[in-house]
């Protein structure tokens, strides 16, 4: 069978089998994994020859380190530096020594082979596990941060690992080693010097044709001289795709580069996963279950127990550390890789690679199954509810109290500081609180919308409380108490939008603050300066619109809680609008020396005298 006919086969059946698998919430990479199974000899044996196309999948592994070395940026390296370095090393560490100390003693390995199956099954994978979060929304929670940190620490391990397997091949191969080391530093010096003077300005050069396609190009070709070079040196293909991406971390075309090279990276990785689907030998379940399944669930639940005791030994919580463990503990699409370099440097055989794959392959199935039992059975055993302990608030009679210390509350904090005015901060949250703690802030923990923690910051003898809490409901639940309770206390506070806005005035509050109005005004403001327009006429347009707007917003009052009349009224309130602007910019047209507020107050009358009618 032809090259072209298999591949047309491949992503034909990809785009019937990955959309369909999908739907009923299974991962991408599974979706091609079973697609290269159905196709391959285990099931259908449509397309039997996967060495014929394993040269053009591997590249989908090559654009992958490459995309991932363009991830790595110096500053991100730093902000994330405890949780890449420190704890993902204690994981690959840790992880890497237990598996191989059971493939020893267990499989009857010898040293070698050992260490390459421990370290490869340690490493989780990357495409997996970010889906998974991603899919469950959790990949912004503390424990979605930090399995991202270390899958990212896991990808550069990936690299000295594979750059370590010719020194385990045995006695003829140490000295190939060295010269690999010696070739790899040669090279990435090379590369450092052809990145500064060379690459960065051909990309310039090429941008400033105009031929925005031809960065893809550029890109792909930097990618694929680099990895020729590396192939005539007898260096890693995957390490040089990295090294170039490192190189091009910082530079202003990383973005481009990445959003051009993607769609690549993801349809050859799906063939690179295909092909490890149609060499998996379903067979092996039948001949060796006791192998095959034993190793799966002995492979989850020593990554498991390992992942936790490491989370919980960084001080992290129960549900975050089985969390954290529960979507790290399959094997990843690296340790194909490396059983690949294994088998071609003779470290592992044929026969040990099969069963391997198959163990890989079914702990990535068994994952989505696994998280949910945690999260549904076993986090509950540990995440105990517990009250929290609130601050104690000194009651000193401070005279400004500002609840919810984020980044409106602290701009508030920071301009009080300057003039020495005292205040009592309060905020719900733990770690910002420690945060502000941690650089000499004053700000206590406690929750404003319960009664007792604002009798106990002094709220009967404060002239102003600022009220700048994000949730609309809390802010809503304090502002009602606070207007019950003390109707004689000055209550500033700060709208999510303009529906909070009316909720808030229909409370009598009058104090008001939309958190983004301002800083949109006076973005508008530099737009029209930029456009060309004057500063005078600029700020004339702004006030208008300021005034209107407000104006507007006091008309909505009376009928914010119907939608057809809201919208109703925002249309009329865009024509009004608009036919200001018009007769205004008329006005300055026909008219010198005509002071604003004059002319706004005559549209005002108009508009007065056209609502009479």
């Amino acid at each position: 069978m032809s090259l072209l006919l298999q591949i047309t086969i491949f992503l034909g059946a990809s785009l019937v089998f990955v959309p369909l698998l999908k739907r009923f919430g299974i991962a991408t990479v599974l979706g091609y994994l079973f697609t290269g199974v159905v196709l391959g000899p285990s099931v259908f044996n449509i397309a039997n020859d996967p060495e014929s196309i394993q040269k053009l999948a591997e590249f989908g592994v090559i654009l992958l380190m490459f995309i991932i070395g363009l991830e790595l940026r110096p500053q991100r390296l730093w902000e994330l530096r405890k949780s890449i370095f420190v704890i993902g090393s204690a994981q690959v560490a840790i992880t890497g020594i237990i598996l191989a100390a059971v493939t020893l003693f267990a499989l009857n390995q010898n040293l070698s082979a050992s260490i390459v199956i421990g370290f490869a099954l340690a490493l989780s994978s990357t495409a997996f596990a970010l889906q998974l979060l991603n899919e469950k929304q959790e990949l912004n929670t503390t424990h979605g941060q930090q399995s991202f940190s270390i899958l990212l620490f896991q990808d550069i391990a990936a690299i000295p690992l594979i750059a370590i397997i010719p020194l385990l091949a045995g006695n003829n191969s140490v000295h190939h080693g060295v010269a690999y080391f010696a070739a790899i530093i040669a090279t990435f010096t090379g590369l450092f010097l052809f990145s500064r003077y060379l690459m960065r300005p051909f990309f310039r050069f090429v941008a400033k044709s105009g031929a925005h396609e031809l960065i893809t190009a550029v890109g792909l070709f930097i990618v694929l001289a680099v990895v020729s070079l590396m192939d005539v040196l007898g260096i890693s293909t995957t390490l040089g795709a990295f090294l170039t991406g490192v190189l091009l971390a910082d530079s202003e075309f990383r973005h481009e580069l990445e959003a051009s090279i993607a769609p690549f990276k993801g349809l050859l990785l799906g063939l690179f996963f295909m092909t490890v689907g149609m060499t998996t030998q379903l067979s092996l379940l039948v001949d060796m279950p006791w192998l095959i399944i034993g190793g799966t669930i002995a492979l989850l639940i020593i990554k498991i127990i390992s992942l936790t005791a490491i989370a919980r030994y960084f001080k992290y919580s129960w549900r975050n550390s089985l969390l954290l463990a529960a979507c790290l503990a399959q094997g990843g699409e690296f340790a194909f890789v490396i059983f690949n370099v294994a088998q071609s440097e003779q470290v592992l055989s044929q026969a040990m690679i099969q069963p391997l794959t198959l163990i890989v392959t079914l702990s990535m199935v068994l994952t989505p199954i696994l998280y949910w039992l945690i999260n549904r059975f076993i986090i509950p055993l540990f995440d105990k509810k517990i009250t929290p302990v609130y601050d104690e608030i000194p009651n000193t009679n401070i005279p400004m109290i500002i609840a919810g210390f984020g980044r409106f509350g602290q701009i508030i904090a920071r301009v009080a500081h300057l003039q020495h005015l005292p205040f009592t901060a309060i905020d719900i949250s733990l770690e910002k609180v420690d945060f502000v703690r941690k650089y000499g802030g004053k700000v206590y923990y406690g929750d404003a919308t319960q009664p007792d923690i604002l009798r106990s910051s002094g709220i009967e003898h404060a002239k102003v409380f600022v009220l700048a809490i994000d949730d609309i409901e809390d802010s809503m639940n304090i502002a009602r108490h606070i207007r019950l309770n003390y109707p004689d206390l000055k209550l500033l506070v700060r709208a999510r939008d303009r529906h909070h806005v009316h909720l808030l005035r229909d409370l009598g509050i009058e104090h008001i603050w939309r958190e983004t109005y301002l800083s949109s005004l006076g973005m508008a403001y530099r737009v029209l300066c930029d456009l060309g327009i004057s500063e005078n006429d600029a700020y004339k347009s702004i006030e208008l619109f300021r005034d209107y707007d407000e104006k507007s917003l006091a008309q909505q009052q009376r009928v914010y809680t119907d939608e057809e009349k809201i919208y109703e009224s925002h249309r009329n309130a865009l024509a009004e609008l608009e036919h200001l602007f018009e007769n205004d910019a008329l006005t300055r047209e026909t008219t010198t020396g005509v002071d604003l507020k004059r002319g706004l107050e005559a549209h005002r009358i108009d508009v007065t005298h056209d609502e009479s009618k």
